[in-house]
């Protein structure tokens, strides 16, 4: 008999996934250069709009029991789904330095003299092991992490609200650079839209689909807007990064804590998948050793520099799975999955990839790139079911 997650299990592993540097970083920029008065719905209405995509793709791994790449398969075909999963084993590659990246500066931060490209190799050893170990045999050890980090950042939160931060200083002033409505959207969404490639492979084990799939997308995005919040809070202390809040907050070991698990929790789960979509490329890899050859590669990456250009790798992600997980959703539950269309879903999918590249150089695109190429490519799926009815 096959091993089963939990409902609680899942739940504790998406809130875990969206606690990390990364979202608290997103939230310091949102706050910088946004009026708090004006972010505060396009913020929410990302992360519902977010939430409601993780939970359409993750039931769909949870129905057919495949991982996330492997779902692909029978609307994108044989070569468009090694496509799209080749894709996402770079993205996760890279996704895993970032987030070791921040996580190692946030770290260093605290306290100067720890080598970063140490720190780098220290995460990669801890989230190795992890990976290693697996999910099923580490799952009450996963459930103790999480409670006591969301106990940790619980104090972090209720010492920040305790500075006055009646009003968000803004660094961006100074550029005459203010966020819009559908920038702070754009910047709300990109989060969730980062593991629509992943969900699934998480999903696929549960007992309960529905259930399980949709505690998983309400626990993600809870636990992402309450870090976009610190981060808010933190940009509204006229801060900058992670670790000054937490120096001001006097937590001190509490604080590197926080640093190391949140950073660790995050990355198991993206060098995790990174295996699985690997296996979905080449089925006799053993996802357990590419995860961990991930692991130490993301690292050195970490310590080569790729912190420049976190946002503009943010959206690349967006531009290529926002538009796959539209063409996968409308070919699921219209039940359109055909691989003798798959060519016709690839151009949808290219299509929705093409409008997000022509909107994101735009200052501000009503709805935002990730909600037009979501709608460009759903919209061109749906179309392709009736020029198949008159072949």
């Amino acid at each position: 008999m096959e091993n089963r997650t939990g409902i609680f299990t899942n739940g504790i592993i998406w809130f875990g996934v969206a606690i990390s540097v990364s979202e608290i970083e997103a939230g310091i920029q949102i706050g910088t250069l946004s009026s708090l008065n004006s972010l505060w719905f396009p913020l929410i209405l990302g992360h519902l709009l977010g939430g409601i995509m993780l939970f359409l793709v993750g039931y769909i791994g949870a129905s057919v029991r495949k991982n996330a790449m492997e779902t692909t398969e029978s609307t994108f075909g044989r070569y468009g789904s090694k496509f799209f999963a080749s894709l996402n084993v770079l993205q996760l590659v890279a996704w895993v330095a970032v987030l070791n990246a921040q996580g190692a500066s946030a770290l260093a931060g605290l306290d100067p003299q720890i080598s970063f490209p140490l720190i780098c190799m220290l995460f990669a050893i801890f989230i190795a092991i992890w990976v290693y170990v697996g999910l099923q045999r580490s799952s009450k050890v996963t459930a103790i992490v999480m409670m006591v980090l969301t106990i940790l950042l619980a104090i972090l939160t209720v010492r920040l609200y305790g500075f006055d931060a009646s009003g968000i200083i803004s660094a961006g002033n100074a550029n005459s650079k203010v966020l819009d409505f559908w920038n702070i959207f754009e910047i709300s969404i990109a989060m969730p839209i980062s593991w629509l490639p992943v969900i699934s492979d998480y999903t696929k084990d549960v007992e309960k689909p529905i259930n399980a799939t949709a505690v998983s997308a309400a626990a993600y995005t809870i636990a992402s807007l309450w870090m976009y919040f610190i981060g808010i809070e933190i940009a509204g202390m006229g801060l900058n990064n992670v670790a000054q809040a937490i120096l001001l907050a006097n937590l001190g070991i509490p604080g590197v804590i926080i640093m190391v698990l949140s950073t660790i929790t995050t990355n198991f789960l993206a060098a995790n998948s990174a295996g699985e979509s690997a296996k979905a490329i080449f089925h006799k890899l053993n996802p357990k050793i590419v995860g961990v050859i991930v692991s130490f590669i993301s690292a050195v990456i970490a310590i080569l520099g790729i912190m420049g250009h976190y946002i503009s790798f943010l959206y690349l992600v967006a531009s290529v799975f926002a538009p796959m997980a539209a063409v996968l959703a409308v070919s699921f539950y219209l039940n359109m999955d055909d691989e003798c269309i798959s060519k016709w879903n690839m151009f949808a999918w290219l299509a929705g990839f093409i409008t997000y590249q022509l909107a994101i150089y735009q200052d501000s695109v009503f709805l935002g790139p990730t909600l037009l190429a979501i709608i460009v490519s759903a919209a061109i799926t749906y179309i392709g079911k009736f020029l198949k009815k008159r072949v």
